[in-house]
């Protein structure tokens, strides 16, 4: 088999909850202190899979983490029951659903010893978040173990803060071509940090031995930031040679078309101005948290939140746009409400992996056949409903910890996934 693009999705796990904790998503703090519900996120995510395998993509997986994190609770000399809410709350998260922060990713084609390399992310901006490195490590060493295919490098150390693939984008001819990295970053928000920092871009394209001739370092907007585009891959994707952007998206956006284009100058631009979709639309709809991905055929399809279905002005645009001569084709919605609400669409559920399957662990890459063995866990297991009250419930932490156990023991992982 040769080189492809594997979508690496995050199963949503037992803990999912609403606990409003990430600041600068708007999303999540609209709907702090809601009753979640694990069962039907995971299930929604599980048929968002199913749709990615039918429209004849590459299908990978990652397990959701042990909750609660007692050792990340030890360290700070407390445990589940004496925590204090907010450090229970944050012990408990399932953010790592959003394989996108999971780590950064540059295929062989782009890197000087001819690997796959993966830098796993920090995410220490978010406490909540800064605890999910070593559970994400362990996954990423165990799916990418082979040596001779895969670097898998520690996360950059801090104060710099690393967010991973959602603020990097890959732009080529073809997914098994040398393409141009982009590594975005910022620096300040309105009330909101920066999550991505520079020094923690640049640590990772020399990791991952890149030529510096064919990568770029791109500032966000002030103005996106402050709207709610905590991360870059709320407000532009790139798939191939395309880049579908909001017109707000970077700080100097001409600057960065110009390099871009000298850089690889097949690319294609399609910018949405403010006129038509404005910030707030574009992060309320996550029209740009979408999969952009090219099918069998050729042609490429925006995998999108029913949300942008949902509303007329975004709709009609991106219907406009397919009916054009331009290179996106298709729309294809999913359901991922769930997700939607705690700030997180399409693409923020996956992480992207150009390489062969034949090198990849096989535990981690998924069919129809086994996404029904996984449903079916979630349907037995997975808790109904959880308020931001349970999560000190003791009964829902054993009812939690079990479904994580039983997962795992399915899919032949409970050797190497040591809670």
């Amino acid at each position: 088999m040769t080189a492809r693009e594997i979508n690496f999705d995050g199963l949503i796990g037992p803990s999912h909850n609403y606990a409003g904790l990430s600041l600068g998503n708007l999303a999540s703090a609209r709907n702090a202190g809601a009753v979640s519900h694990p069962r039907a996120a995971a299930l929604q995510g599980i048929e968002k899979m199913r749709s990615n395998l039918r429209l004849g993509l590459t299908q990978g997986l990652f397990l959701p983490q042990w909750r609660p994190d007692g050792a990340w609770l030890a360290a700070l000399g407390t445990d589940i029951g004496d925590a204090e809410p907010h450090i229970r709350a944050a012990a408990m998260s399932a953010s790592s659903m959003w394989a996108a922060n999971a780590a950064t990713v540059s295929p062989a084609a782009d890197t000087a010893d001819g690997r796959t390399h993966l830098t796993v992310a920090n995410l220490v901006t978010m406490p909540h978040r800064s605890h999910e490195w070593p559970q994400t490590l362990a996954q990423l060493r165990i799916a990418f173990s082979d040596r001779n295919a895969f670097a898998v490098h520690d996360p950059i150390p801090a104060p710099f803060g690393d967010e991973g693939a959602a603020n990097h984008m890959r732009l080529c001819d073809h997914h098994g071509a040398a393409g141009v990295e982009i590594f975005v970053y910022g620096q300040s928000g309105g009330p909101f940090p920066a999550r991505q920092h520079v020094e923690a871009s640049k640590a990772v394209a020399r990791l991952h031995q890149l030529d510096p001739d064919r990568t770029l370092f791109v500032m966000q907007s002030e103005e996106a930031i402050a709207a709610g585009a905590f991360h870059n891959d709320v407000v532009a994707v790139a798939n191939e040679r395309v880049l579908f952007t909001h017109e707000q998206a970077f700080t100097d956006k001409e600057r960065f078309y110009a390099d871009l284009r000298a850089k690889l100058p097949s690319v294609e631009i399609i910018e949405v101005p403010a006129s038509a979709i404005s910030l707030s639309d574009a992060i309320r709809s996550y029209i740009f948290n979408a999969q952009l991905v090219t099918l069998p055929d050729g042609i490429m399809a925006l995998v999108l939140p029913t949300e942008a279905r949902d509303m007329p002005n975004i709709w009609g645009w991106l219907e406009q746009m397919v009916a054009g001569n331009g290179p996106i084709r298709k729309l294809a919605p999913v359901d991922v409400r769930q997700s939607m609400a705690n700030g997180g669409g399409p693409a923020c559920l996956r992480l992207r992996v150009v390489a062969d399957p034949a090198h990849i662990d096989p535990r981690f890459l998924v069919d129809e056949a086994k996404l029904d063995g996984i449903a079916a866990i979630v349907r037995d297991y997975w808790p109904e409903a959880i308020a931001p009250d349970d999560l000190a419930d003791t009964r829902l932490i054993a009812r939690i910890e079990q479904s994580w156990l039983t997962l795992v023991d399915h899919l032949q992982l409970s050797g190497d996934l040591i809670p």
